[in-house]
């Protein structure tokens, strides 16, 4: 059974940074290596949003809302990826989430930024 888990939220102050990780258990190397693998983010009151995403051939797809500002990568023999985020604004504030193949979910990380 595929497991996602996630690390690295917390509090950060407008302008500043913060990175997430996820690491995914109970799939090969070579499953997770050929896996699109991505970030979303639910703040209160709001739908789940798309952030980013990044393709077994390492292409990059950002929402407009973060271009620029996050980075998304993998580490495919980790079966992890990483989410940078810099230039923090206060409506990044959100609960974020990874997925591998939009099938599989981790359990969410609070990234809050306020001064």
């Amino acid at each position: 059974q595929v497991q996602l888990v996630e690390s690295g939220g917390g509090l950060a102050q407008p302008g500043g940074s913060l990175s997430l990780s996820c690491v995914a258990s109970g799939i090969t190397v070579s499953g997770a290596t050929g896996a699109t693998l991505g970030w979303y983010r639910q703040a209160p009151g709001k739908q789940r949003e798309f952030v980013a995403s990044i393709t077994s051939t390492f292409t990059t797809y950002y929402a407009d809302s973060v271009k620029g500002r996050f980075t998304i990568s993998r580490d495919n023999p980790k079966r992890t990826q990483y989410l940078h985020m810099n230039s923090l604004k206060s409506e990044d504030t959100a609960v974020y989430y990874c997925t591998l193949d939009n099938t599989y979910w981790g359990q969410g990380t609070q990234v809050t930024v306020s001064s």
